[in-house]
């Protein structure tokens, strides 16, 4: 590690920056510690898991929890050898708080170089050094994972009028909004599993979506509902509060005499909301903050990276967690980006100089797949 002086600003060099203390970060820093990496540091904007302590209080991880490591199978919402969610709370379906407990849990007993409430304002690429810049202090790398998710960059700019409505993800509890009658835009699972939360608490929804996510039958979670989400809406449909419209694109939302209009294409009148309409349509990247450093997919809009997770455009640049991807291949959840931490983890250990052949151990159980010609088949029933 080095330090020096420039003016008023303490530089320091590391191995390795990892950027976010989430399920991607936490996870790919375990197994760089045990790859033997010292000289590095996981910068983290709140606390450890802060973006999950901040999901509405009924939410659930959608993945079943389940403890199988005796017999080889790590739990699907692990991600760390040797640990399980399941075992850590007796729970099936841990809520957001339930489960930032469990990542805090595995960086104290790892002890991980977490630095908490630390907001990168800049990065700046020179010469292969990465610098990343905050009030009084820069950090340089070789080797920066970006792992800071999406939870906290909610996509409130979708349509005229966007801005009016109330994005799910600054619900700490949906008993807490006030109001009987709820327009929720988008059907995907965020915006069903707001629908059920309030007609559970006998409130009516019209859920609006521009194609109808409910209808997919895709095997793929990232394209249609997960089961766990599906189970709970056929159990509350029969009670009639919950009207599903799909093929309802928004086109405006408007404020007029304390009520809401909502205009769909195609439809000649709007709905009208005494309440706020409820925005379920998802998050922009974090990425934002270093979007010139990846190429871009120009029809998608995704980052580009290659075999390693590597931006295509900066070398040294890794991407880990839900905004993976690989043309067709989605890595939004958990379950699916965790199988690329040994991928990282091997390209950075090799240019490190390190013996990486103990990652091997990891391939068995999910967390290691370096190749994804298996990926993507369909369920034949």
């Amino acid at each position: 590690m080095e330090n020096k002086s420039n003016r008023n600003e303490e530089v320091m060099r590391l191995d390795v920056i990892v950027v976010g203390a989430g399920a991607a970060g936490i996870g790919i820093s375990v197994m760089l510690v045990e790859l033997g990496i010292k000289s590095m540091l996981i910068l983290e904007k709140g606390k450890i898991g802060g973006s999950f302590s901040k999901w509405p209080k009924e939410m659930k991880l959608i993945t079943p929890s389940f403890t199988t490591n005796f017999y080889g199978q790590i739990d699907l919402n692990s991600i760390a050898s040797g640990t399980s969610p399941a075992y850590s709370t007796r729970k099936e379906h841990l809520s957001g708080k339930e489960y930032a407990g469990y990542l805090k849990s595995i960086s104290d007993y790892c002890g991980l170089p977490v630095i908490e409430r630390t907001n990168v304002k800049k990065v700046t690429y020179s010469d292969g050094i990465f610098q990343l810049h905050f009030d009084k202090t820069v950090i340089e790398t070789r080797n920066l994972i970006w792992a800071a998710g999406e939870f906290q960059y909610p996509n409130k700019k979708v349509f005229p009028g966007s801005g009016l409505c109330l994005h799910n993800s600054k619900v700490r509890s949906w008993a807490k909004v006030e109001g009987d009658e709820f327009y929720i835009v988008g059907g995907y699972e965020s915006g069903i599993d707001a629908a059920i939360n309030l007609s559970r608490l006998g409130k009516r929804v019209t859920v609006l979506d521009s194609v109808a996510r409910w209808q997919e039958t895709t095997t793929d979670p990232s394209l249609s509902l997960s089961p766990y989400t599906n189970e709970r809406l056929l159990q509350e449909l029969p009670h009639g509060r919950i009207i599903l419209k799909g093929n309802s694109e928004i086109e405006s939302i408007k404020k007029k005499d304390g009520r809401y209009e909502i205009s769909v294409y195609d439809k000649a009148k709007p709905y009208v909301s005494s309440t706020r309409p409820i925005l379920a349509t998802g998050f922009k990247s974090s990425l934002t903050l270093i979007s010139d450093l990846f190429d871009w997919h120009e029809e998608e809009s995704y980052a580009l990276i290659n075999e390693h997770d590597e931006s295509t455009k900066t070398p040294g640049l890794f991407l880990v967690g839900p905004q993976v991807r690989h043309e067709n291949l989605i890595f939004c959840f958990i379950y699916k980006y965790r199988l690329r931490f040994g991928v990282v983890a091997n390209a950075i250990g090799k240019r490190l100089g390190l013996d990486t052949s103990e990652l091997e151990k990891y391939r068995e159980e999910g967390l290691y797949l370096d190749d994804l010609s298996c990926c993507g088949d369909e369920c034949t029933c």
